[in-house]
């Protein structure tokens, strides 16, 4: 059973440690360097990526994580957590900083203001239907060619979850509909690696 933390500085925890379990894995709070040093891989959840990196580097855990990450720990980002794993930010805050990994640009706040927030359908990674809660949502404006494209959503045919080997990232918050399909596709990735 791989032991998966998340990211607990700020955001939906609870929701995903509790569809973690439900996936088979032991899911643990990371909050301090020494936390994140006992895990197999990280979930860096929905929130706002604003307060996260800042409070990343409060914390001294910006670059333990982008350390992790770099060495191949296997990580999980929804919605901000999409936007800490991307290489590149569009509509950041002014001196905004990510963990990265994925060759991608993403959109903060893409799809519109908290008031525009909707739910769809869409297909994951060819696994079939999937709920997908979008709230103050990004989407990935361009991919490198290391980057697998797992789902698009509309309007627009816009790029909403992706993979780059070990890395995971969605733009939804699939811990929110009570479906542990896509934190089951994360653990599966865990085992690989």
């Amino acid at each position: 059973m791989p032991t998966i933390g998340v990211l607990a500085l700020q955001g939906d925890v609870r929701e995903h440690m509790r569809a973690l379990e439900d996936a088979g894995a032991k899911a643990v709070a990371v909050r301090r360097p020494g936390e994140l040093e006992t895990v197999d891989a990280l979930v860096v959840p929905g929130g706002e990526s604003t307060t996260m990196w800042k409070l990343a580097v409060t914390f001294d855990l910006l670059e333990p994580l982008r350390a992790r990450v770099a060495a191949g720990m296997p990580a999980y980002g929804s919605c901000a957590g999409m936007i800490m794993l991307a290489d590149r930010i569009e509509d950041g805050a002014e001196g905004q900083q990510t963990i990265g990994g994925i060759d991608m640009t993403v959109r903060r706040n893409a799809f519109g203001r908290q008031v525009d927030s909707f739910e769809a359908d869409i297909d994951f990674a060819g696994r079939g239907a999937l709920r997908a809660v979008f709230i103050r949502a990004p989407w990935v404006e361009s991919v490198g060619p290391e980057v697998e494209v797992l789902a698009r959503a509309e309007p627009g045919d816009r790029i909403v979850a992706v993979r780059q080997g070990p890395l995971l990232a969605t733009s939804f918050h699939p811990e929110l509909i009570g479906d542990a399909g896509v934190h089951s596709y994360f653990v599966e990735m865990v085992r690989e690696f």
